[in-house]
């Protein structure tokens, strides 16, 4: 049994996945303003975030009265792919998970993101509800970019 796992999932969005990407990657900041996101934070100033930048996002993705933190670095951003690699380094998931780093890439009409995650124990379920909740997220940006 092992405790390495990827999740990958792709879902149409059809103002075009580089707004997305945009939005992720100019923009994230007015992520909490159009999603369930409740708050945002960069370590640094401006809009953008770049490689080594440090974010953290405080979310609720059970429906408890809990909130949950996830703080991430950036790895990588590859502006032509549209992908973006980020390496959860604290926060809730990480009372599960060894590891996880999540990839968001858009492209045309389709946006996916990846789960790459090494498990505590064997017991440790997949990270379908966080994995879930990121695209719902990707949902609901686009559907503010279509209003």
């Amino acid at each position: 049994m092992g405790l390495k796992g990827k999740l990958i999932g792709s879902i149409e969005v059809k103002c075009g996945g580089h707004l997305i990407h945009d939005i992720l990657h100019a923009n994230p900041r007015n992520v909490p303003n159009i999603t369930k996101i409740n708050h945002f934070e960069m370590d640094h100033e401006g809009e953008s975030i770049k490689i080594g930048s440090i974010v953290s996002w405080t979310y609720n993705d059970d429906g408890s009265e809990k909130d949950k933190i996830v703080k991430e670095v950036i790895e990588a951003i590859d502006l032509e792919e549209k992908s973006i690699t980020w390496k959860v380094i604290g926060g809730d998931l990480l009372e599960l998970y060894d590891s996880l780093t999540i990839i968001t890439a858009c492209e045309h009409e389709w946006t996916t993101c990846s789960f790459i995650y090494e498990k505590k124990t064997e017991d440790t379920p997949e990270p379908l509800v966080p994995f879930g909740f990121l695209l719902n997220l990707i949902k609901e940006m686009e559907g503010h970019l279509l209003k």
